[in-house]
């Protein structure tokens, strides 16, 4: 493995967001970058359009991205209220990259943000990966169920 630089996003990620940009500022669509990422990686972020990953980039807390020269390999992003809740979203670290501590990288920057690691709690969802973030703390919550709501597509994209 090349060296990795870790890119800290500001809030919304106008770089990345807007211009495409990865580490250092070097122009390497990294908006496209990250809809490979998601599709190949994220079940459930597959098929994200370009539209709403700017959306959903702008009204994120905070954005972590990892790069290998120019290729983007791993992305984590949060929101937070910054006193009381946050919640992480999108852990994702490209195949052929994953169990070499990418991940960790991801999650550690994203908790020690300043509008996140005061909150009272941090919540995320997991389908099949529990086991990794126990080793940052989190715990299986047995107290509280999650409910979803879910919106057809189509009405999201109008409003």
């Amino acid at each position: 493995m090349n060296a990795i630089e870790i890119v800290k996003h500001a809030p919304g990620a106008p770089g990345l967001r807007i211009l495409g940009l990865g580490a250092k500022g070097r122009l390497v669509k990294g908006l496209e970058q990250l809809k490979k990422l998601l599709d190949e990686e994220a079940f459930w972020a597959s098929g994200r359009d370009y539209s709403s990953l700017r959306k959903m980039l702008f009204n994120s807390t905070e954005i972590i991205s990892i790069w290998e020269k120019d290729c983007l390999i791993g992305f984590g992003r949060a929101t937070s209220d910054r006193i009381f809740r946050a919640v992480l979203w999108d852990i994702v670290v490209k195949s052929e990259f994953k169990g070499v501590g990418i991940g960790k990288l991801i999650v550690e920057n994203l908790i020690n943000k300043k509008s996140i690691k005061n909150v009272e709690k941090i919540y995320l969802m997991t389908t099949t990966k529990s086991s990794f973030y126990t080793k940052f703390g989190f715990k299986k919550e047995n107290k509280q169920t999650l409910m979803l709501l879910s919106k057809d597509k189509k009405l999201i994209n109008v409003l």
